[in-house]
């Protein structure tokens, strides 16, 4: 008998709600790359030449590799990719994407190009083992129906490949993370999920804010975090709690990974292993 769209989607709902995340510390640990930006790619070094040196350099196995760090997403590149990850001993845990998209355009071929491109992202997730892509959000003044109905078909995409679609607390003027959720909630799907940063929504110079936000956000999130205590804002170091933050995630019942993205002053890599240590001291 065929199987109707409501049922489909009951039945990936449950695939995904039984997917088993590490439970060990450091295993839950992945190194992004968007932080290394000035040494990958234009810095001369490769994406695959980075994620084979994450486990001597770092001593944990996930990366979270940007889109703009990769050379396309053609099946055959995305493969390569997949056994250069492999041999390195790495994998992904999330593929932050970040294209130029028009996805509530007045054009419909604009906003059809958009679930085009989101979807080829959604496959190569599939064939990396990426859980999950991050999407960005339509902009602010965006029709509400259209942003609704855009987020619901790229899930229901998400939902037939088994791979969840995320929104990040990052632009705090179109990104706001009560924004997020409002609209998490609206559409209702299990693969359409939210991807807390620790301190994102810090760049409004509130922290309270900040927490208050980050906890909206655990409450609706599934397979990656972003963990960072400060933001530059105008030359101004705002910091955060890590240990406060990782107390919300973990009085969310939280249990998927945690992805370093430093995005502090000094040297990247030193701030990286730096985060890396405070998070496994709060996960013990």
């Amino acid at each position: 008998m065929p199987i109707h769209r409501r049922q489909f989607l009951a039945l990936s709902a449950t695939a995904l709600l039984e997917a088993q995340f590490p439970h060990e510390a450091r295993k839950r640990l992945s190194v992004s790359t968007y932080p290394f930006r000035s040494f990958i790619g234009r810095g001369g070094m490769t994406l695959q030449q980075f994620a084979a040196s994450i486990p001597g350099t770092f001593q944990v196995t996930g990366i979270e590799p940007w889109s703009r760090h990769f050379e396309s997403t053609d099946a055959d590149y995305v493969r390569q990719l997949h056994e250069s990850f492999q041999k390195a001993g790495v994998h992904v845990v999330n593929i932050p994407v970040d294209v130029r998209v028009h996805p509530c355009s007045a054009i419909a071929a604009e906003r059809e190009q958009t679930q085009q491109t989101w979807r080829k992202w959604v496959d190569a997730a599939v064939l990396l083992g990426s859980p999950s892509i991050r999407v960005h959000m339509p902009p602010q003044d965006a029709d509400s129906r259209c942003v609704l109905e855009t987020l619901r078909d790229i899930a229901e995409y998400g939902a037939q490949r088994r791979i969840v679609i995320l929104l990040e607390n990052d632009d705090p003027r179109t990104e706001d993370a009560f924004r997020i959720v409002d609209i998490i909630e609206k559409v209702n799907s299990p693969y359409l999920r939210a991807l807390p940063d620790f301190a994102n929504s810090m760049q409004r110079g509130d922290a309270e804010y900040d927490y208050r936000a980050v906890a909206a956000m655990f409450a609706h999130a599934y397979s990656i975090s972003h963990v960072k205590d400060e933001e530059i804002v105008q030359g101004k170091v705002l910091r955060v709690s890590l240990a406060r933050t990782f107390a919300i995630a973990k009085r969310a019942g939280y249990r998927g990974y945690f992805s370093m993205e430093f995005d502090g002053a000094g040297d990247v890599y030193a701030g990286t292993r730096r985060l890396i240590a405070a998070s496994l001291q709060y996960l013990a």
